[in-house]
């Protein structure tokens, strides 16, 4: 009878574990509803399955018909759509946690930036969050970042510049500076006699690793991810175009190289007739390529070492160039002007302010859905407007000459000459003095010359003195990685001292620590999904949801898988 009583019990107890096993499962099931103040399915509408009513107003997005499980989700064209949410207390953060997810996919095309998933951000303050995926083109040379996913906060604060060194003992400029596949790297111009351009990756605080030079000639000009791939491009640099002495390597350049699995580095050809590559991107699942110096050239990768020549703007030079709303633009140094390509033909866009006083255009940025150009030598930014049609929204202080634009979490900020400086866009026609990064005596130019983001930092290039500084704009968590195709799950998730991404339930990125009380993130703007600071979502979104905690790591899983389905 006993060992009847025992076993029942056993049994029971058995029964009783697996049930709260059980129910633990549907507990954590329970517990995604938890805090959950916005639920946006996206399937047919911009309608709230909260039950908190906080329905989104639509702007441009269209929606799938369902007839398939990738076209589900609402569609953003990446020009003017988004959705917004309307401000309400269960938006106003404060210093606490929260944590916005969605099931996204990009637009495959090539001939945009991918854009904003979500904002919540007062410009005029500089205050609140948002989540991108970033793509940095035509900064000054380079394109700097491609498809990195970003989650930033900001409340009004900034660093101090810190030097992290040169990248070489006897390297004169970074030309170029590229966040690739979870590393920074830096293409130089080493002018001196026996010297050569090469590429470093950066190793830390002032420490940087020479990785070896493709080239003989002495600057590598120019750098670009393209198919998963790092691609640089070689040139003679010209050091007397900035009033220095001119280099004694008299090797040209004009060749591309691929550097293959991080290992070795591969010859993929000669521009024809060209001494330094200029601009170069990837457009439409295409390499492109133009060139520094006369005759002025436009090139199209075919793959091996093979280089298309294509037509050039009225004679005009190729210089940096940018992807944006389905075309590819050039600046030029043989007029203070913008051409658009649309893969077959150009267009003139027309003259940036004075012809007799701008005379090239130099850099662009993507910054809230719009496009900016840099010039020398009004030192002007202006903002496209239309064919013919730009509006100058001011010149950063008194300086001639507008290099490297990046966006940074928020702020459009921009390098110069001749006293390399840098400056921060007030958003309206206002530009405000940051620093000065090079202070080199005795020389008529000094440069901030291009600009990368790396681990939530941004990081700008200088000439003559060839350091690379950098700073942070509020705090950010980055998975500097190419983000993949398909439909993948994101969770971006603030948590005390921390931010953190998660792509698919895993752990890709988090910031440094942080004070959360720095941080008041009660901007009392809307949420918009589809856009900030940087340009519209192109893409597809569906079950967007915000939390007023911080999600654990199962639930994000939990969320991941749910939505797959």
């Amino acid at each position: 009878m006993n060992r009847l009583i025992s076993y029942s019990l056993a049994l029971f107890s058995f029964i009783f574990l697996a049930m709260g096993m059980s129910g633990s499962t549907f507990s954590q099931e329970s517990d995604i509803k938890k805090d959950l103040v916005g639920h946006w399915p996206l399937l047919k509408d911009g309608q709230d399955a909260s039950g908190r009513n906080h329905h989104a107003t639509n702007h441009g997005v269209t929606w799938s018909d369902g007839a398939s499980d990738q076209s589900i989700g609402a569609l953003f064209n990446g020009r003017d759509s988004f959705l917004e949410i309307a401000d309400h207390p269960d938006f106003q953060w404060g210093h606490g946690d929260f944590s916005f997810c969605c099931q996204a996919t990009l637009n495959e095309s090539g001939d945009d930036v991918p854009g904003d998933l979500v904002s919540q951000y007062d410009e005029s303050k500089r205050q609140g969050f948002q989540v991108s995926l970033k793509t940095s083109t035509g900064v000054t040379f380079n394109q700097s970042n491609f498809r990195h996913l970003q989650f930033g906060i900001d409340n009004n604060r900034m660093s101090q510049w810190t030097p992290c060194g040169k990248p070489g003992p006897r390297t004169l400029l970074a030309f170029g500076l590229i966040s690739h596949e979870g590393n920074l790297y830096a293409g130089t111009c080493e002018p001196d006699d026996g010297d050569m351009g090469r590429v470093y990756r950066y190793g830390g605080g002032e420490s940087w690793v020479d990785i070896g030079s493709p080239t003989r000639a002495n600057s590598i000009t120019v750098m670009a991810s393209h198919k998963g791939d790092l691609y640089v491009g070689s040139g003679k640099y010209r050091v007397a175009g900035s009033a220095l002495k001119e280099s004694t390597n008299t090797q040209l350049g004009g060749h591309i190289y691929k550097y293959s699995d991080g290992k070795e580095w591969i010859d993929c050809g000669q521009l024809p007739n060209t001494e330094a590559v200029s601009g170069l991107i990837s457009f439409r699942g295409q390499l492109y390529a133009g060139s520094l110096y006369h005759p002025a050239g436009f090139f199209r990768y075919e793959g091996g070492t093979t280089w298309t020549p294509l037509t050039v703007p009225t004679g005009n030079r190729v210089e940096a160039i940018c992807v944006f709303n389905g075309d590819l633009y050039a600046t030029s140094y043989n007029q203070g002007r913008v051409f658009r390509f649309d893969g077959n033909q150009w267009t003139d866009l027309g003259q940036l302010g004075e012809s007799e006083l701008n005379t090239q255009t130099y850099s662009f940025a993507v910054h809230m859905g719009r496009l900016f150009v840099g010039t020398w030598r009004s030192g002007r930014v202006y903002r496209y407007e239309g064919i013919n049609q730009w509006t100058d929204v001011g010149r950063l202080g008194e300086e001639l000459e507008v290099m490297g634009m990046l966006v940074h979490n928020g702020r459009l900020i921009a390098g110069t000459l001749p006293l390399a400086e840098v400056y921060s866009f007030d958003g309206r026609d206002r530009w405000d003095r940051l620093t000065q990064l090079d202070t080199t005596p005795d020389v008529k130019f000094r440069r901030a010359w291009t600009m990368a983001e790396y681990k939530g930092d941004l990081y700008c290039s200088t000439l003559p003195s060839g350091v690379v500084y950098r700073t942070h704009v509020g705090r950010m968590a980055s998975w500097d990685h190419e983000f993949p195709t398909g439909w993948h799950h994101i969770a971006a998730v603030k948590h005390g001292s921390r931010l953190k991404l998660f792509v698919d339930g895993t752990l890709k990125s988090e910031s440094e620590v942080f004070n959360p009380s720095d941080y008041d993130l009660s901007s009392h703007r809307p949420i918009r999904l589809g856009i900030g600071s940087n340009d519209y979502f192109y893409g597809r979104m569906r079950h967007a949801r915000l939390y007023r905690r911080a999600l654990t790591v199962g639930e994000i899983e939990s969320i991941a898988k749910a939505d797959k389905k």
